[in-house]
């Protein structure tokens, strides 16, 4: 069976359970999961509260650089089986999540933890997605620090 690779851009709630299911082969004895969700409360750097946040993505292009996301894990960790890749757009509160990135392998010593952490910070950095949070004091654009080299 090929190794899965699933990419989406959604506004639908987030299923962790059946996103792993995904992901998972008989062969699969290991799952890293990360999955950001909405914060409420922020309580380092600037510290303050967040009714909700509306995120954007333009889709076709971010579907595919996820896909040159999961090329890179699959480059660098070639025991990883199954990647997932799925970020949720629109409007969100908080408790919500809001990206999952996860990771399988037959063993959980192959590298899987670093590879889904390669995942998160990778699509933070190439992807166009755009985050406004909006809280008691006004609305913002969360913008990122890095700035994509060409052919990122």
């Amino acid at each position: 069976m090929e190794n899965p690779t699933i990419i989406s851009i959604t506004d639908a709630d987030l299923d962790l359970n059946t996103i792993l299911a995904k992901v998972t082969l008989s062969s699969t004895g290991a799952a890293s999961i990360f999955s950001g969700i909405v914060r409420g409360v922020t309580g380092r750097g600037d510290k303050h509260e967040t009714l909700f946040l509306d995120y954007e993505a333009y889709s076709s292009m971010a579907e595919a650089k996820m896909l040159q996301i999961a090329e890179e894990i699959r480059s660098r960790w070639p025991s990883v089986e199954g990647i997932a890749i799925v970020q949720r757009v629109g409007r969100l509160f908080p408790r919500t999540p809001t990206v999952a990135i996860i990771c399988t392998a037959a063993h959980r010593d192959t590298g899987v933890f670093d590879a889904t952490r390669y995942g998160i910070d990778r699509l933070k950095e190439i992807v166009p997605i755009w985050k406004k949070e909006v809280g008691p004091g006004g609305e913002f654009w969360v913008e990122g620090e890095y700035i994509p080299k060409p052919g990122e």
